[in-house]
């Protein structure tokens, strides 16, 4: 492995474009690892009975964690590359779960949980942003698709495990699944040793020789003339060679024309995927059937795997055909469907509910309608699909390709710590608002799966099927309150035209100097 790497591995386009998604599997790990302890006697036990409020900071912690490690990675990923931030992510990750598996009280629990959320943070942010800039740009969007995927992997392996353990008697119900979370990190940190960087940041850390015999393994089976090859190599160069030439990077330039539009876009869209409320769903699935009216552990664990299988099955569809659909459909559908499934939600149970007590705290429940409980229970799994058909992979995917090199890290971070900060504030609000307001948040979401449907519509372009730098000239197009207007040929380029474009650029670069000589 003298390249620094193994040719092998780079050179399959399946396994170099979907390992470093285990990254992306820690969160699905860690929902999980949460939701499937919320009706466990052995974990109230230890942790004192916590009630709504502190059950919401227990589970925030996590996001709260990821919010931190997400801005970290606006130096990482520049400083140190793509590779190594992903390396390191697994290694704190192995830290944050022995801490969670030994703790003792709730701050020991709550340490680990942010220990690990820095851990998710870095990995969340990084691994679309690898993903993006090592693969083809036909299958671009699948690949960092599997992101979404290896989060519903992660949830529902590790609901399994919850599920199996809780018949164990005592504090090993919960222990031995917390800790076995450390084993994906591991091969996290290890495997990724033989994984390529990201060209495009080593060519912009002047390493062009690297990064071609990289893009070479990747998209040419090891030859440097590929056309494929030497388009994006061409590409990638002059983008770089451009945005060296308006000076240092700085975070000012996030603010810039054309830059601060999608800046907006990314975060826009990564807060936009938590107020849907799917997070809600999983991280407290428990409380959203007790309030349908489905009690007892059993029944209650099993109908919420269903949810989670749901959630892992309807994700390949998107995956299979976000690069031939587009992101702007996927988006306009999934949004409009999961406003339409949690207003019913809501009205089932407003309407035929009304407030009980379950284990002693006051909810807001549905008992002696089984139609109505067993609507509510539907919806609830169609609403999943919807979003894992639409929303799940895409909020991960169009981040990740619509910021220019220069920016890349920083932006992408920038977005993912949108999504790291309503995620914290949703999962530290949903079960006060529950025991409170109880029907009315599934309204609150609904609505704002349809304002997200308005501001997609009018605002987003469709970025399928183009080069990273190729999507530069899509934003250069304007039409910034009729996003629809942007033709899907915008910035398709051949090799010459590239080429062209160089030799022409290298030209008045020369006739600069020139004039500029006395």
């Amino acid at each position: 492995m003298g390249k620094g790497y193994n040719s092998a591995i780079a050179a399959n386009p399946y396994i170099v474009g979907s390992f470093a998604c285990i990254g992306g599997g820690l969160f699905g790990l860690d929902m999980s690892s949460m939701s499937g302890v919320l009706n466990n006697d052995a974990y109230f036990r230890v942790f004192n009975h916590p009630n709504s409020n502190a059950q919401g900071a227990i589970v925030a912690a996590m996001p709260a964690g990821s919010f931190i490690g997400s801005l970290a990675v606006t130096q990482l990923a520049d400083v140190f590359g793509r590779k190594k931030t992903i390396i390191s992510s697994g290694i704190i990750w192995v830290v944050g779960s022995i801490l969670q598996a030994a703790a003792q009280g709730r701050a020991m629990l709550v340490v680990g949980r942010v220990i690990s959320g820095m851990a998710v943070g870095l990995a969340s942010a990084t691994v679309p942003l690898y993903q993006a800039e090592i693969t083809a740009p036909a299958v671009r969007g699948r690949y960092v698709a599997i992101q979404q995927w290896s989060i519903t992997w992660g949830i529902l392996i590790q609901y399994f495990i919850e599920l199996g353990c809780s018949y164990i008697d005592g504090t090993a119900s919960f222990r031995i699944p917390w800790a076995l979370q450390m084993i994906p990190a591991i091969v996290l940190s290890v495997g990724m040793l033989w994984f390529p960087e990201s060209p495009r940041w080593l060519v912009d850390h002047g390493c062009e020789a690297d990064a071609l015999e990289i893009l070479a393994d990747l998209h040419g089976k090891g030859d440097n003339d590929n056309a494929l090859v030497q388009l994006e190599f061409e590409e990638i160069k002059q983008q770089v060679h451009f945005e060296k030439s308006e000076g240092a990077k700085s975070y000012t330039d996030l603010l810039k024309p054309g830059v601060l539009r999608r800046v907006l876009l990314g975060s826009s869209l990564q807060m936009w995927s938590q107020l849907t409320g799917m997070n809600i769903m999983m991280y407290y699935i428990i409380y959203v059937f007790q309030g349908a009216g489905l009690t007892g552990r059993r029944g209650n664990l099993t109908a919420d795997s269903v949810q989670y299988v749901l959630n892992v099955v309807f994700t390949v569809p998107a995956i299979m055909y976000m690069d031939r659909w587009g992101r702007r459909p996927m988006l306009l559908v999934g949004l409009a469907l999961m406003g339409f499934f949690l207003f019913v939600v809501g009205g089932l149970q407003g309407h035929f509910g009304q407030w009980g007590t379950v284990d002693g705290a006051r909810v807001w429940m549905i008992s002696g309608h089984a139609a109505a409980t067993k609507g509510i229970i539907v919806c609830s799994y169609l609403f999943v699909c919807s979003f894992a058909i639409s929303m799940g992979p895409i909020s991960w995917t169009y981040p990740a390709e619509i910021f220019p090199m220069r920016v890349r890290a920083k932006a992408v971070s920038l977005s993912t710590s949108t999504c790291w900060l309503f995620n914290f504030a949703l999962a530290w609000a949903a079960p006060p608002g529950l025991s409170t307001i109880a029907y009315k948040t599934y309204f609150i979401f609904g609505t704002f799966n349809f304002a997200a449907f308005v501001h997609v519509f009018f605002m987003f372009p469709e970025t399928k099927g183009r080069t990273l730098e190729e999507i530069e000239e899509v934003f250069a197009q304007g039409h910034i309150f009729n996003a629809w207007k942007i033709k899907t040929d915008v910035g398709r380029k051949t090799l010459e035209e590239v080429k062209a474009q160089v030799e022409k650029k290298e030209y008045e670069d020369e006739k600069s100097s020139e004039i500029g000589t006395p």
